[in-house]
């Protein structure tokens, strides 16, 4: 977990300094033209509901033991990933570059643009949708997104979702139990004092 004094920063190849790197194989180039400038917010757990393990990892690199829970035979074919998870310690790990297109929205649209993934960086919270996220997630969510913010000028508040904003009726992380308040007021908090 990263201290609250602290500074991530975001190297010329799009990693986090102070990342633990675990590279997924689903990832790609974004579109010509692409410009990132929105954040989605997602949660994990695997087995659903159940948290530690090596077992979000292993499903973004496609290496998931079929053998260990019924659930993940439901999930074998999938290909996803995200830009980033923080686990319930704060610990952040790092799947994609930013600059790469992780694939983590599906189906999706923002203010009228459709595919998400194009333009979009994904963080997985390890939780649940109606499971208290821990302090060390948000402060570790408000120093990354400190980071993204000012490698991507065009992320703005406005421009900082759920995945259940982008896919109604699909999806609903990062849930009920997501603080938005706690979060923004943070941010624009520690935004404010830079």
């Amino acid at each position: 977990m990263q201290s609250p004094e602290s500074l991530l920063t975001i190297d010329s190849q799009g990693w986090l300094s102070d990342a633990r790197r675990v590279p997924s194989p689903n990832f790609n180039d974004r579109p010509e033209l692409a410009e990132v400038s929105l954040l989605v917010l997602h949660n994990i757990s695997l087995p659903p509901e159940q948290f530690g393990g090596s077992y979000i990892c292993d499903f973004f690199t496609n290496c998931l033991d079929l053998s260990v829970h019924p659930y993940f035979e439901e999930i074998a074919a999938l290909q996803v990933s995200s830009h980033v998870l923080i686990d319930r310690q704060g610990e952040i790990i790092q799947f994609v570059s930013f600059d790469h297109r992780a694939w983590h929205a599906g189906k999706s649209c923002f203010d009228g643009v459709n595919n998400c993934n194009d333009y979009s960086v994904g963080i997985e919270l390890e939780g649940t949708d109606d499971i208290a996220y821990t302090d060390s997630q948000y402060q570790t969510l408000v120093q990354i997104s400190r980071a993204l913010m000012a490698y991507y000028p065009t992320i703005t508040k406005p421009r900082i979702v759920g995945h259940c904003d982008i896919a109604v009726g699909r999806k609903t992380d990062p849930g009920s139990a997501f603080d938005w308040q706690r979060y923004f007021s943070v941010l624009e908090y520690e935004w404010s004092q830079k």
